[in-house]
């Protein structure tokens, strides 16, 4: 049963843990395409969003509740085995509000969510919207806050183009996203980070705590907001280590 939702880079039919990944903003399912190889016993199924890499002609979804109820039941069908969630930036947001719309709809819920690189949703936004600025202005305050566009997106005007709708789309999303007090999640958080990470503070991780009942752990590693990507060699490792003990089972 295939969907323009999930890309699996490395199939593992018979891995015992499936490893729901969710981009940042502006990312897609390609950010996760060498965690497969490094993984052992875990496949990995990165979520593809609308408008981007396979899916570039579909619209862009710039409504968060729409995005929670259309994912929901893409992954319904899919959770036939022990999961887990991943998600870095917007996508720790979006990954932990699909465990809060899959516990409403009584569906099988993740052993744990890595909320990567973001602030709890119960933490206020501490500087303004990028969303509604112009081009110029909008590029010059994603260099300054999480060190920019990749060189190669800026050199290419097509490029450029290609890509900035994606990404404001994404923020439009994540910046009007009204977070809903309700019922706290009995599933184990980890919450990581890059210690340089300007945006998001070892206080802003530790708040993910208040919003799961189960055990929670707080990390931190070298490098800044894009830290699992920038330190991918020895990150994966770590995270692999994670996976295969299983700690959410201690």
């Amino acid at each position: 049963m295939s969907s323009p939702w999930f890309v699996r880079s490395k199939p593992k039919p018979h891995a015992d843990l499936c490893l729901f990944c969710f981009a940042h903003a502006g990312g897609a399912a390609s950010a996760f395409h060498p965690w497969g190889a490094k993984l052992e016993g875990v496949e990995i199924w990165a979520i593809q969003l609308p408008g981007r890499e396979g899916r570039l002609s579909e619209p862009l979804i710039t409504d968060f509740a729409i995005l929670q109820q259309r994912l929901v039941d893409e992954l319904a069908p899919r959770l036939d085995r022990p999961f887990a969630f991943f998600g870095h930036s917007m996508g720790a947001i979006v990954a932990y509000e699909a465990a809060r719309e899959l516990q409403q709809r009584g569906l099988p819920m993740p052993v744990r969510i890595y909320a990567s690189g973001r602030r709890a949703p119960t933490r206020p936004n501490r500087e303004p919207p990028l969303h509604p600025l112009p081009d110029a202005q909008f590029i010059a305050e994603l260099k300054r806050r999480f060190a920019g566009l990749p060189a190669v997106i800026l050199a290419e005007p097509e490029l450029l183009a290609l890509f900035l709708p994606i990404l404001r789309a994404d923020l439009t999303m994540l910046e009007r996203h009204d977070f809903k007090q309700e019922p706290v999640l009995d599933v184990p958080i980890a919450a990581y980070g890059g210690q340089d990470d300007p945006q998001t503070s070892s206080d802003d991780l530790e708040a993910w705590r208040a919003l799961t009942t189960g055990a929670f752990d707080l990390r931190c590693f070298p490098g800044g907001h894009f830290y699992l990507h920038e330190q991918r060699d020895s990150f994966l490792p770590h995270l692999a280590g994670e996976l295969n003990r299983r700690p959410w089972l201690a």
